[in-house]
């Protein structure tokens, strides 16, 4: 199983990808930007402005999750941000031919208080303005990821109670 946590920059997805490990069995957490961080090493590949852009990007990404679970077992956590529509129906559709069951989930949260974590992160603040400089990306993304994925409003609500929410909706919808 997957627990795929999409949502704009800044939006609490790593903290409850790790508030979720503690809450569902055998999950581990699955930092997609890594294979982003590998790519960015490879000469040859045309200059982009996101590395989602590069298909080999979205192939990796399914692959190195078929692999961790044929490997590992259990559960990935998933905390990454797809706002082009048709990145993700091609992560999807490669994760559902493999067999692996995703939950997709968008974190969301109203803008102050999106702004405000924003604005206050201290442990990725030379992210700032490009966390800022992304959310009309995210806001014009919406209508279609609120489509492919349950919605959790995060606003005003902890990180464990986010990760609780979204275990009990992954586990009723396996």
């Amino acid at each position: 199983m997957i627990i795929w946590l999409n949502g704009t920059f800044g939006a609490g997805k790593t903290t409850t990808a790790g508030e979720l490990t503690g809450i569902v069995p055998g999950a581990r957490v699955f930092d997609a930007e890594y294979v982003g961080y590998m790519l960015r090493a490879v000469p040859g590949l045309p200059e982009v402005r996101n590395f989602q852009q590069w298909p080999p990007w979205r192939g990796l990404v399914v692959q190195t999750a078929v692999q961790l679970l044929d490997y590992l077992g259990g559960a990935l956590v998933i905390p990454q941000t797809v706002l082009v529509e048709e990145y993700w129906t091609e992560i999807r559709l490669g994760l559902e031919k493999a067999g692996i069951p995703v939950h997709h989930f968008v974190l969301h949260s109203d803008d102050d208080t999106l702004i405000h974590r924003i604005e206050t992160d201290a442990v990725e603040a030379g992210a700032r303005q490009w966390r800022l400089d992304h959310l009309p990306d995210y806001r014009r993304a919406l209508s279609w990821l609120s489509r492919e994925a349950q919605v959790v409003d995060t606003t005003g609500i902890p990180p464990a109670q986010v990760a609780r929410i979204v275990a009990a909706r992954a586990e009723a919808g396996s």
